[in-house]
């Protein structure tokens, strides 16, 4: 239940209004803090500090031919202790071609401003594609970790090998970070995240959690930095992000479980949820390796978008829950109903649907991926009754746009499309048909779908719930529980995915292996077993 007090302060008459003039704010805000040196007459030099502020570690992402995004931090309270918590804050990086940092290529000076918290995003342009590079901040007398990035190759050039993980699913509660451990020592060319990055509140029976996040669920913009803070303060995770750039997208636990576009999970009215998506938003922005999302107001932020790594590979990065319509008929695991079956029913939303259909249609990679949320594939179950059931918050919730989707992805011919997914907790991999009702229908596609990194606890690698599926879905091959990431190596010929896991997240340091290996062949739709 909300607090009388949020309820009471959404429910003015004011709260319109002041949704809008957060939203402008922000904006500029977001518009100072994003270039280089554009407030260093305003912004505060610190030359001596009582402490590390670099507490959260660095981070780079959305890396291109010649730019990329670095990010840090500054640690609130060592800037309170300072006196400086209100004011913009000075803040150096440096780049080189070796972690030795002998030969500085590139310098510059930014601003990390208070209504930001402090963080800082520098778009470093100029450099050369296809490169690794190592970046560190500096603020006054200290300087932080050391990060390694590397950006793309050019969009016409032909790369032999591009090796890149993803994950998703990393309740704090639930388990260490121990895959990110193991995800940092790959030196990978990027790392890509699914979505929930955190939860907004505790899941599943504290008896068996490991460790504890601060407050109860999260609503305003304080609540969900100190979340984003608890999580980033891990030491793998910071490792991670230390190691390779990243690509990141949201679920629904960045804001509210299960909600989509302006309806949240329990009785909140759409106004509550828009000022609790401006919030937890913004907070995104502020602890992400991410570009200034263009039109950027209040609780609009469009962060779909597209990354190419040569002529290898094509990114499309999709966001499934700021645009789509109401779960149908209860949310959960659901037999079909009228609203289920209504065509006009949206989970990208126009916009992002024209964007990505109008991609697919003149995809010139090699391989052209959809880096999204929630599964593609059917996962039909039979109840009790023998009735057809639903998962109604992913795809087989929306069955047109599903149909028209892969419809599009046959008609226009996009080379070798591979659907990569989070959301699930659980590793599968499926074939994208036309037709998932007929075992013959022709195959258009391929998803690969990751385990979480601890959500749900130590997992084991069958379970009934799986097995139940796998009979009644022909077109999925593989499911496992267990926790961990999925490595993956792309040749102009081969697309392979290493379902990497670990026997255990409730204790730390657990090493990972192998569980399955499925491939994809260039100019062959599916997945194989290796």
């Amino acid at each position: 239940m909300l607090s009388q007090q949020w309820q009471d302060y959404l429910n003015s008459p004011y709260s319109r209004r002041r949704l809008l003039q957060q939203g402008a704010r922000l904006s500029a805000a977001l518009a100072l803090g994003a270039v280089p040196g554009l407030l260093h007459g305003a912004a505060r030099r610190l030359t001596s500090l009582p402490a590390d502020p670099f507490t959260l570690g660095v981070a780079s992402g959305d890396p291109t031919a010649d730019s990329v995004v670095l990010w840090t931090r500054l640690a609130n309270e060592v800037l309170r202790e300072m006196g400086a918590e209100q004011d913009a804050i000075e803040i150096a990086y440096e780049i080189s071609d070796s972690e030795s940092f002998r030969n500085v290529l590139r310098r510059g000076v930014i601003a990390a401003p208070a209504e930001l918290g402090h963080s800082a995003h520098a778009e470093v342009r100029g450099l050369q594609s296809d490169m690794v590079y190592y970046y560190r901040w500096q603020i006054g007398d200290v300087t932080s970790t050391t990060g390694r990035t590397k950006t793309a190759a050019a969009a016409n050039v032909e790369i032999p090998q591009f090796r890149f993980a993803f994950a998703s699913c990393q309740q704090y509660e639930a388990g260490f970070f121990t895959a990110y451990q193991h995800m940092a020592e790959e030196d990978f060319d990027l790392i890509v995240h699914l979505g929930d990055y955190i939860y907004e509140r505790s899941y599943g029976q504290s008896e068996n959690h490991v460790r504890a996040h601060e407050g109860p669920e999260i609503r305003n913009l304080a609540d969900y930095r100190a979340r984003y803070n608890t999580y980033k303060s891990d030491p793998d995770l910071q490792a991670a992000h230390a190691s390779a750039p990243w690509i990141v997208t949201w679920d629904d636990h960045e804001v509210d479980n299960n909600y989509a576009a302006d309806i949240g999970e329990d009785d909140q009215t759409p106004e509550q949820l828009l000022m609790r998506r401006a919030a937890a938003y913004q907070a995104f922005y502020e602890f992400m390796p991410i570009r200034l999302p263009v039109g950027r107001l209040g609780p609009d932020m469009p962060i779909y978008r597209r990354l190419r790594f040569g002529n290898l590979a094509e990114f499309n990065v999709l966001d499934t829950r700021q645009y789509r319509s109401d779960q149908a008929c209860g949310d959960r695991r659901k037999p079909s109903c009228e609203e289920h079956r209504d065509s006009s029913r949206t989970l990208l939303g126009s916009a992002q649907k024209e964007w990505l259909f109008n991609g697919l249609a003149t995809a010139d990679a090699t391989w052209n991926v959809l880096a999204q949320q929630i599964m593609v594939a059917s996962l039909r179950s039979i109840g009790e009754l023998g009735e057809e059931l639903w998962p109604m918050d992913i795809w087989d919730g929306y069955p047109f746009e599903r149909q028209e989707l892969l419809d599009r992805l046959d008609q226009v011919g996009t080379p070798n499309p591979v659907v990569i997914t989070g959301d699930i907790h659980s590793n599968w991999a499926a074939n994208l048909q036309l037709d998932f009702d007929n075992e013959n229908s022709k195959i258009v596609g391929s998803e690969f779908v990751g385990t979480s990194i601890t959500s749900g606890g130590d997992g084991r690698d069958m379970t009934d719930y799986g097995a139940a599926l796998l009979d009644n879905n022909p077109h999925v091959k593989f499911y496992n529980s267990q926790r961990g990431y999925v490595s993956v190596i792309l040749t102009p010929e081969l697309w392979r995915s290493d379902y990497k896991v670990l026997p255990r997240v409730t204790e730390a340091g657990a090493e990972i292996s192998i569980r399955k290996t499925y491939v994809t062949e260039a100019g062959k739709p599916g997945v194989q077993e290796a």
